[in-house]
């Protein structure tokens, strides 16, 4: 008994507060919440596993299984002599996970989960959830306890958590419906929720904790397709360049009525998960706030002028005002979406030769609104919840090879900003690309699913709608790797 005690000490110490929490809600199958709730220190959650014979001097396997899927590796390799590997073998064995698949899902929701739409679940289960468990304190990991308090929440009982991600955030909606094809199968999915039971067996568990465990390798993924992909295996694999402009102070004074542009409030929502996307997709990230339109052409010219030799692809996210063809610098001058997306053509920056070269533009086309009314546009003076940016049209991309731009609207429309929430477009674009690069689908795969999300929103009271369209000269498949 004593070298497990020394062992949990050891972890004991090295856990935080969060991690406790977590580690408690992935253990409600196996002990009481009202227990647990007075838990406050994780020497005192052991002692309680302990009780539970839970953990045992000569078996330590659900540790080892509660630190893998809170992500302390560290711990599970120094203190318990197991790695990854060993935990994701072991876990695909039917009946070695003491972790319910369901538990397990709630608690990867809740990592995916920003501080905005954490906020956004408080305030739509306002009327469902005593206000005082609410406060700003309250975690998603204490929202879903609460609301399996309530009876909204459960195994079989998913229907108001999938109708508030439909709301909040469509990613997350995806995660539980892929949850519960891989836990009932195509054909029990095509029966009410209500009327499936709890009939899925050991198999359906099996199928999704190996789903859970080891998602599909991008590596596999491409070995089995027709068409060749390009290279991505240098880290960092290239840079990703944020140009983000939001205060536009120098250009109201500089341009007269009716053109002043207002400040672009929302793009730093947009800016942060361009980072944290790119981030995990192991790109270098250099971002650049407020830039004159000489700035911007001096940042891209550095970038161009780089050596890229090393690296495998190129990435320039785009966020301000502008018009058809063009984006304004701060300062109210233009500068050609064209000149900017042709610096990095072969002949202008030959270490990116044949290497994929992509463009995100946060704009839109034109001032025309689809379905349209007059809302606030970047180039007006009306206040709303929802705003737009004003852009570019199809010629913008070179015609050499190799190169995708991604726009936010198509030709002659508005496009739309919250000032809480950042952009349509942009926010679609991280979730599905955080979504689905660590299963491996390609660029243009993502960007329809981006296309089929975005167009489903409307703006109120005129239900406008916005529509997305990529443009591209790519040669191969271009996957993003997450490994």
């Amino acid at each position: 008994m004593e070298l497990p005690r020394r062992r949990l000490l050891v972890v004991s110490e090295e856990l935080d507060e969060a991690e406790l929490a977590a580690l408690k809600f992935l253990s409600l199958e196996h002990v009481p919440m009202r227990r647990l709730e007075a838990i406050q220190e994780p020497k005192a959650f052991f002692e309680v596993l302990q009780e539970k014979d839970m953990i045992e001097a000569g078996s330590l396997a659900f540790l080892k299984e509660l630190l893998y899927r809170v992500g302390r590796i560290d711990l599970l390799e120094a203190q318990l002599g197991s790695s990854r590997e060993e935990m994701e073998r072991e876990l695909q064995i039917p009946g070695r996970a003491k972790v319910s698949p369901y538990r397990y899902l709630l608690f990867q929701l809740s990592e995916d989960i920003t501080e905005y739409e954490l906020k956004s679940f408080k305030f739509l289960l306002g009327k469902e959830l005593p206000k005082c468990r609410l406060n700003p304190k309250t975690t998603m990991l204490d929202v879903f306890i609460e609301m399996e308090k309530k009876g909204i929440l459960g195994e079989d009982n998913l229907s108001t958590l999938k109708s508030l991600c439909a709301e909040i955030n469509i990613i997350l909606l995806k995660r539980i419906e892929e949850y519960e094809l891989n836990l009932f199968g195509e054909e029990e999915m095509l029966i009410p929720e209500e009327q499936r039971g709890s009939t899925r067996g050991p198999e359906g568990h099996a199928r999704w904790l190996a789903s859970s465990v080891a998602p599909d390798s991008p590596g596999s993924w491409n070995e089995s397709s027709q068409l060749e992909a390009y290279k991505m295996t240098s880290r960092p694999r290239g840079v990703c360049l944020i140009l983000n402009n939001h205060n536009f102070a120098k250009a109201r004074e500089a341009v007269p009525e009716p053109k002043k542009l207002k400040d672009r409030n929302g793009t730093a929502v947009d800016a942060a998960a361009l980072r944290r996307v790119f981030s995990k997709l192991h790109f270098t990230i250099a971002e650049y706030k407020d830039l004159t339109a000489e700035e911007i052409r001096k940042i891209v010219n550095i970038y161009r002028c780089e050596d890229h030799k090393d690296k495998d692809c190129f990435v320039c996210c785009i966020l301000s005002h502008g018009k058809k063809g063009i984006v304004y610098g701060v300062d109210g001058q233009e500068v050609p979406i064209q000149e900017l997306t042709t610096s990095f053509t072969g002949q202008n920056c030959h270490s990116l030769a044949g290497k994929p070269k992509v463009f995100f533009v946060q704009a839109c086309q034109g001032d025309a609104c689809q379905k349209g009314v007059t809302i606030e546009t970047d180039s007006g003076e009306q206040d709303s919840s929802v705003e737009t940016d004003a852009g570019f049209q199809l010629d913008c991309i070179p015609a050499e090879a190799d190169f995708l731009l991604g726009m936010a609207t198509l030709q002659d429309y508005v496009s739309y900003r919250s000032p809480r929430q950042g952009t349509w477009y942009i926010q679609a674009l991280c979730q599905h690309l955080e979504y689905s690069c660590p299963r491996g689908e390609d660029i243009l795969t993502i960007l329809t699913a981006v296309n089929q999300e975005v167009s489903r929103k409307s703006c109120e009271p005129n239900a406008e709608k916005q529509m997305p369209q990529p443009s591209f000269t790519l040669r191969k498949k271009l996957i993003f790797p997450v490994n």
